[in-house]
């Protein structure tokens, strides 16, 4: 599913591709337009058309920058992730599936990949992955299967999440990452926490996407993950792999 959408990207215009329209956008222009460039007699017509806003463009939707910085998995494995629901199929499975399609967008992208697994305040394993290193089956395996159970904690993970963009900034330059928080339960975060984690995402310029896996009424719009998301979605039909589909057009 993840790489099916991703076909669906338009090669330097962001967004889903829904059809064609008309314009003079050069960077959209579909291939049979380029064609006619190729042929002397031809390129007074694709010029008026040009001049005229005619030319026949990819048309897209959701149109938004894309990230260039890392994408950071965050991945609830507090215990009530571990609750199965339709099919069998246990949160947890899914969260990890998720992130492991969002390991494949990030090599497919050229961008850094960080698994964060968290629960409670205390428990938190972090994951590397470099763009310019292979992706070992071993440490693969072990971010997919390490399960740290406890309760369930936003600051910690989040917080080295924000740590490890500030540190991609200082190294590389690069702004501009996306974070993906997977889980099933809302908690409390503080005022202190709260403004120095705004300060970071003004200062990085990262967006952050939320899953509310198994769990629709942590996506309510009150919630606090609503509160630290950009783009927050529930997924309650855990066999549905589309669910999750805009994520892996807009990052």
């Amino acid at each position: 599913m993840a790489g099916g959408e991703r076909a669906r990207k338009v090669e330097n215009a962001t967004g889903e591709l829904v059809g064609v329209t008309l314009g003079n956008d050069l960077s959209r222009v579909i291939p049979s337009e380029l064609a006619n460039l190729g042929l002397p007699e031809l390129r007074a017509v694709f010029a008026v058309r040009y001049a005229a806003g005619e030319l026949m463009l990819y048309d897209s939707q959701g149109e938004q920058a894309t990230g260039q910085g890392a994408i950071i998995a965050c991945v609830d494995t507090s215990h009530s992730m571990y609750e199965a629901g339709p099919g069998g199929i246990t949160r947890e499975a899914w969260a990890k599936a998720c992130a492991l399609a969002l390991l494949d967008q990030a090599r497919h992208a050229g961008r850094d990949f960080v698994g964060i697994l968290f629960s409670a305040a205390d428990k938190l394993q972090v994951f590397r992955f470099p763009a310019d290193e292979p992706a070992g089956i071993g440490r693969t395996l072990d971010f997919a299967e390490t399960f740290l159970g406890g309760g369930t904690s936003y600051q910690t993970p989040l917080t080295a999440a924000a740590g490890l963009l500030e540190e991609e900034f200082n190294d590389a330059s690069r702004r501009r990452g996306d974070i993906v928080m997977i889980t099933d339960d809302d908690c409390g975060v503080t005022e202190e926490w709260m403004r120095g984690w705004n300060d970071a995402k003004h200062r990085l310029g990262f967006r952050v996407f939320g899953v509310a896996v198994g769990a629709p009424r942590v996506a309510e719009a009150d919630s606090v993950l609503d509160t630290l998301c950009d783009n927050l979605r529930a997924v309650e039909d855990l066999t549905d792999v589309h669910a999750a589909a805009d994520l892996f057009r807009v990052i």
